[in-house]
């Protein structure tokens, strides 16, 4: 087996381990507070992955294309698009913690062609197909966004063809959609068996998640100034 294919292979465990770096877990942890269910917490970290690896797979493939990595003030600039993302779901989260400690408003909507009212969130919870598929591959979508150019210049410096500079950021992929899913899907179980700590999870995890957005950009914005 050559140098070549193994390096491409080993993209597979290296994005296995990316997807269990901080900012991503506090992400999709932050998301999955919302659900108690291990396949849909799964299903939401694989779509995180998904959106994660079309950004990774987009970028590079320009990027090869045109012989370049990417400049570092747009690098930055992705990066703390991520920062931004990160304390935009931690008040988000925040935001759902405290209106499930509340009463809540009287709410009317419709099932089909049935209309009924409820009073607050501890009635039921409805979550559309489309709702929980598009939020996850977003902020995937940013964060793909950000390790494209590390990313890059690592395939750059240790592949020589297009086409194994490709191979490897596209199984670098499936590794974190793989990874995230694994992640996912545990948090999903931990929230099964804490059923009633659910508002406390999101209130921790929402405050984490403003702090590590907030320490992470830190440092960028010197890198922009």
């Amino acid at each position: 087996m050559s140098s070549s294919i193994v390096g491409v292979l080993l993209g597979l465990v290296v994005g296995l381990r990316h997807a269990f770096e901080p900012d991503h877990l506090t992400a999709v942890a932050t998301l999955a507070t919302e659900t108690r269910d291990a396949r849909r917490g799964a299903a939401l970290g694989a779509l995180w992955g998904l959106g994660h690896t079309l950004s990774l797979i987009i970028v590079g493939i320009i990027l090869i294309a045109v012989g370049e990595v990417l400049p570092a003030r747009l690098a930055a600039s992705f990066e703390l698009a991520v920062s931004g993302v990160l304390v935009a779901l931690g008040v988000r989260a925040l935001v759902k913690a405290w209106r499930q400690g509340q009463v809540g408003e009287i709410t009317s909507h419709r099932h089909g062609g049935a209309a009924h009212v409820h009073v607050g969130p501890e009635a039921h919870v409805h979550v559309g197909r489309w709702t929980l598929a598009w939020r996850p591959l977003a902020v995937g979508l940013v964060h793909g966004l950000a390790g494209s150019g590390a990313l890059t210049a690592l395939v750059f410096a240790k592949l020589p063809s297009a086409a194994e500079r490709i191979g490897y950021i596209a199984v670098f992929g499936i590794g974190s959609i793989v990874g995230m899913a694994a992640a996912s899907a545990l948090v999903g179980i931990s929230l099964r068996s804490l059923q009633r700590s659910q508002r406390g999870l999101m209130i921790v995890a929402g405050a984490l998640s403003i702090v590590l957005g907030v320490v992470w950009s830190l440092p960028l914005w010197a890198q922009l100034a």
